[in-house]
């Protein structure tokens, strides 16, 4: 695809293919990151840096649908209230957030700053943990597994002594 060609060969990289340790627990951190970014595009961004930084391409956009229709709504609140602790803020009582071209005009002007502080910092906090938990749970799991071949081993050897 000529529309594709900027990114060269990355496409090709079979990381950003593949389930594997690193490649998976990078793209909990990408998908996790722009889910929890208000903006328009979240997936060609997620796609974009899973692709740069080898990173599973298709669950990092996946992630991104966590934040849909549907849940937009209480995710960008919590964000909001996030950022307004952060800022030393007091929310507003009446806030709503609407996905609509009113509330962008008449409203965004007034929460942007709480909004995307606390936007990113849900968003890398989300992703960080999520990033060291699948690196735990992951070698918890080989470990589990070379214990396992270890005593079927073990037992193999027993019987061949017998």
């Amino acid at each position: 695809m000529k529309a594709l060609s900027f990114l060269g060969t990355l496409l090709h990289d079979p990381n950003i293919w593949h389930l594997q340790r690193h490649s998976v627990s990078k793209a909990f951190i990408i998908g996790l990151f722009w889910m929890a970014i208000p903006l328009p595009g979240q997936m060609l961004f997620a796609a974009l840096f899973a692709i740069f930084f080898r990173a599973n391409l298709p669950l990092s956009v996946i992630l991104c649908w966590i934040s849909n229709p549907l849940t937009m709504g209480p995710i960008f609140y919590f964000n909001y209230v996030v950022g307004t602790y952060i800022l030393g803020q007091h929310t507003s009582e009446n806030l709503t957030f609407e996905l609509s071209w009113h509330w962008i005009i008449n409203v965004l002007g007034d929460v942007w700053q709480p909004l995307y502080l606390g936007s990113v910092v849900v968003g890398l906090s989300l992703g960080a943990i999520a990033y060291f938990v699948i690196h735990v749970l992951w070698r918890l799991h080989v470990i589990k597994l070379w214990q396992e071949r270890s005593k079927i081993r073990k037992n193999r050897k027993k019987e061949l002594q017998k």
